[in-house]
């Protein structure tokens, strides 16, 4: 969005974010009191079991699909085992509207994560924990969300 605030933040000590889409997209329903109509995610940040979740929960999920290995098939075209909601993601993400859709999340997410690193510091923890990590993060996400209300409100 044009606001770009955080809404949604996480901590975990796994090597990858990979299987968190969903149970984030809890998070953000429970802050915003209701369940978005679109989510748009980082790729590898939503497994094929997400997918079929944020479906059900009632979102459009917008996230690139891997490339598929060999020639057997196009990138988007599903697999002859994917459930229908997982079908329908690849084909959705293979339309020019759908990338045109992930092409401008790449503008509002990653200036938020370039200002949490650059402007605010945040590329390592001095601190140990996972609640004592998110608590930091914490601190810089209310920090960037006031900077921007004050920015958007001036």
């Amino acid at each position: 969005t044009a606001s770009q605030v955080v809404v949604g933040v996480a901590v975990t000590n796994r090597g990858t974010d990979s299987d968190e889409a969903a149970p984030m997209l809890e998070r953000v329903k429970e802050r915003c009191g209701k369940m978005p109509e679109e989510y748009l995610v980082d790729g590898g940040f939503a497994t094929l079991g997400d997918v079929e979740r944020i479906a059900n929960a009632g979102a459009t999920l917008y996230a690139p699909t891997r490339a598929p290995r060999g020639q057997e098939r196009e990138q988007a075209q599903p697999r002859r085992y994917d459930p229908p909601r997982v079908a329908d993601w690849r084909e959705r993400m293979g339309a020019a509207e759908a990338q045109a859709i992930y092409r401008d999340r790449a503008a509002a997410s990653e200036c938020v994560n370039a200002q949490m690193s650059e402007r605010h510091g945040l590329r390592q923890f001095g601190v140990r924990g996972l609640g004592n990590a998110l608590m930091a993060v914490m601190l810089v996400v209310i920090t960037h969300n006031l900077l921007r209300w004050i920015a958007l409100t001036s």
